[in-house]
């Protein structure tokens, strides 16, 4: 698998991430090494995670395949913090709160260091300069190599990654994490920008639309799918609606002509877009994921990307629109 360059960082991670979302819920901690394992045979190298996934069970199950299945050297460790679920304040960007849970990401990891520490959501009611001096200390600290921003607006990302640079001896921002796919092209308008700009590398999230790309959804919900889990039915619902079955036909026209799968057409177009560095691969089951890392084998034609970039493209107004 070739390997990009994050942003303007010297840290170089393989052009597709493996997601851990479902990991100790959806996902059993033997399906997991599986998956870590298949992952690393392709010669991936970035694994993505969260404080909040599965309630921290992914985490713990990451750390209890390090140094038994692979040695922490070979794997780089990406996790986020700054979400609270089920509290009365949904984001909390507070140095206390953020410092706590990166000491718990570690312990469950099984680490004394993560390679990326991504803030999960802007909080609006913690100053960002103080968001941003937690991750000034986990880098001086060394319990964090690099730092980036998660779901951050166009204009929360440039706040972000310029006062970082402003000052000297702050962590540079070097990562946007968003989502991302033919189904949702938003960050198109203004986040892409900022981070070509700035010099951020974009990793996105449900580059599959959510799973709705792989084309399963298009004649029903099969009864293991995430649109019938109690965890993830809302999530998926929102990209089962007309204008999203019209993309999916687009894709599993160009599937069909190609002799490759929908997910193959959809992850190929994602991980080809200017300015994207990583797409995230939340595989529920092992044969997911091995299905996934067949994507490696293509590149899309020239007018098949013209062609997808036409059925799913923004409509794009005053200001972001050029004339």
């Amino acid at each position: 698998m070739q390997q990009r360059p994050l942003g303007r960082s010297g840290l170089a991670v393989s052009r597709l991430a493996l997601g851990t979302m479902t990991w100790g819920r959806d996902t059993d901690a033997d399906d997991a090494a599986a998956q870590l394992k298949s992952y690393l045979d392709a010669g991936g190298n970035l694994v993505d995670t969260a404080d909040v996934y599965a309630d921290g069970d992914a985490e713990s199950v990451i750390g209890s395949l390090l140094g038994g299945l692979v040695p922490r050297d070979e794997l780089l460790l990406a996790t986020k913090a700054g979400l609270r679920p089920g509290s009365g304040r949904r984001r909390d960007g507070s140095r206390g709160h953020l410092l706590r849970t990166l000491e718990a990401s570690l312990r469950r990891l099984g680490t004394d260091h993560v390679d990326l520490w991504q803030v999960h959501g802007y909080d609006p009611d913690t100053p960002l300069e103080e968001t941003l001096s937690a991750l000034d200390h986990a880098v001086s600290s060394g319990k964090a190599r690099y730092v980036g921003v998660s779901n951050f607006s166009g204009w929360q990302t440039a706040r972000a990654a310029a006062w970082q640079a402003a000052w000297p001896g702050r962590a540079p921002v070097v990562a946007a994490q968003v989502e991302y796919s033919l189904l949702e092209r938003g960050i198109e308008r203004e986040v892409l920008p900022a981070c070509e700009a700035l010099g951020l590398g974009v990793l996105p999230w449900s580059p599959l639309g959510r799973g709705v790309l792989t084309g399963k959804y298009r004649n029903g919900r099969p009864a293991d799918s995430r649109a019938v889990s109690p965890h993830f039915e809302r999530f998926v619902a929102t990209y089962l609606e007309p204008r999203c079955s019209s993309i999916v036909e687009a894709v599993a026209t160009a599937a069909g002509g190609l002799g490759v799968s929908p997910l193959e057409v959809a992850l190929a177009w994602i991980r080809d877009r200017p300015g994207v560095t990583a797409p995230i691969l939340g595989a529920r089951t092992v044969g997911q994921l091995l299905g996934a890392l067949q994507v490696e084998r293509i590149t899309l034609p020239d007018e098949i990307v013209t062609a997808l970039d036409d059925v799913s493209a923004l409509e794009v107004g005053y200001p972001e629109r050029d004339g």
